[in-house]
C-alpha cells in the first residue's frame, strides 16, 4: 500500500545582508498530504538570515513548502 507521507523541501524566506536575495537555506521533512492539503509554512531558525536588528546572522524566519528537486 502506497503512504500517505510526501518529503517536502522547507525554504527559508530569510534574507542575506545586502537584503535583496534570500540565503538559500532548506530543511527537509515529511507530510500527510490526505490532511494537509494546503501549502505548509511554519518558522524555524536560519544560520545564514541576516538580523538587521543585532547586526548578526541568524534569526527565526518563515520556511515555506517547496518540492523536492
Amino acid at each position: 500500500m502506497a503512504s500517505a507521507r510526501d518529503k517536502i523541501r522547507m525554504v527559508s524566506t530569510g534574507l542575506k545582508q545586502d537584503g535583496k536575495t534570500k540565503t538559500g537555506y532548506f530543511k527537509t521533512t515529511t507530510k500527510n498530504k490526505r490532511t494537509m492539503t494546503e501549502k505548509f509554512r511554519k518558522k524555524y531558525y536560519d544560520p545564514r538570515a541576516w538580523n538587521s536588528e543585532t547586526g548578526k546572522f541568524g534569526m527565526h524566519v518563515e520556511f515555506t513548502e517547496d518540492k523536492i528537486k
